[in-house]
């Protein structure tokens, strides 16, 4: 894949998501939209290719809605970097089968290590960031967690950084 033409994704899990797992919420449903708005400017912006770690929360949201963009635009295509086999093992029976789903549908496939270690998220946050010019980031500004590390770490390698406002400014 061309670096210059792809696009990698950093965001929150459900626990730090105002609206937790109830994404009927409207501040959810506002986000997916912002989302989709982001991916559209980039795609118009020249990205073709975009790079989903897979976490349960935003980074589902991210890949359902390059899923939706390659529906509607050509030559978009979806990469699932998954940081290890166990990454959705432990999550409710209906984010599985939608993990499962997003993988059935992505054109690329990477699997960071087989097995789970403490740095397996890290190492695929590196990958994601290694491969990418651009990062569409749903970040609360809080400073500790792996959407902290990952954006530093972005920014450090000189990524475009594309922020998606986790909830609407006011």
């Amino acid at each position: 894949m061309d670096k210059s033409t792809t696009c990698c994704f950093t965001g929150h899990r459900p626990d730090k998501l105002p609206w937790g797992t109830h994404e009927d919420d409207p501040r959810c449903m506002a986000l997916k939209q912002r989302l989709d708005a982001a991916l559209m400017q980039v795609y118009d912006g020249g990205v073709r290719h975009f790079i989903c770690g897979m976490a349960w929360g935003a980074d589902l949201y991210f890949a359902e809605a390059v899923l939706a963009l390659r529906e509607r635009r050509p030559g978009v295509t979806l990469e699932c970097a998954r940081p290890c086999e166990s990454q959705a093992h432990s999550w409710p029976k209906k984010e599985q089968e939608r993990y499962q789903s997003i993988l059935d549908q992505c054109d690329y496939e990477t699997l960071v290590q087989h097995r789970y270690d403490r740095f397996c998220m890290m190492r695929r946050n590196r990958y994601m960031v290694d491969h990418a010019a651009h990062i569409l980031t749903v970040y609360n500004g809080v400073p500790q967690g792996g959407t902290a590390q990952t954006l530093l770490y972005a920014i450090r390698k000189g990524l475009l950084v594309h922020p998606v406002p986790l909830e609407e400014e006011t």
